[in-house]
């Protein structure tokens, strides 16, 4: 982070972690050499909530709010979420779209200032194994295949969100151009882990 505290990093590794009562995420900027440099932010997400929002503070143990995913409900604004800094301005948001995700699920990110990134499943036939494994009756048993999002403007790539190999979900976060906030692509990869239709 700068001197004010911004993330001036582009490659994040953020990591689920299943609790009784709730799930964990912490995030961790990806360094070079492919290993997990110090936390930057961790967040609960508590079970059964009817309203989704989803507070990052610094560190593993920080009480200083970082920025919070928002569902637009909450603020009588329809659909998807909003990313709000630690002041109150939006930072960002995105949804996930309904009608194209009924093969691959489909989300578009927007912020302010850019134009918007439709990302979409990158591997059609894991999107729809993901689907299958739904109506199997295996809930004790976690879908462990690997998918992958890749964030397009134009048609050309700013942003792609990997899942890895492991029984708890870890993401590793490229952001590949100049402009994407660091704090929407985070928010964006738990949307992915815990407010899409799996």
């Amino acid at each position: 982070m700068d001197s004010a505290g911004q993330w001036t990093g582009r490659r994040f590794t953020v990591r689920q972690e299943n609790r009784l009562k709730a799930g964990r995420y912490t995030v961790s900027e990806l360094m070079p050499d492919g290993s997990e440099g110090e936390v930057l932010a961790c967040a609960e997400v508590k079970r059964f909530s009817l309203k989704e929002k989803i507070a990052f503070h610094t560190g593993l143990s920080g009480t200083r709010v970082l920025f919070t995913i928002e569902e637009r409900g909450l603020r009588g604004a329809g659909d998807g979420y909003d990313v709000w800094d630690a002041e109150g301005g939006l930072v960002g948001g995105f949804e996930e779209k309904d009608v194209a995700s009924l093969v691959r699920s489909t989300w578009v990110l927007d912020q302010p200032g850019f134009p918007s990134a439709v990302g979409r499943e990158r591997n059609r036939f894991v999107a729809v194994l993901r689907r299958v494994w739904d109506f199997l009756p295996l809930d004790l048993v976690p879908f462990l295949w690997p998918y992958h999002f890749d964030f397009k403007t134009g048609g050309k790539q700013v942003l792609k969100v990997d899942r890895k190999w492991g029984l708890r979900d870890r993401y590793v976060v490229d952001i590949l151009i100049p402009g994407p906030d660091p704090r929407l692509a985070v928010a964006q990869a738990v949307a992915l882990d815990t407010f899409q239709d799996r």
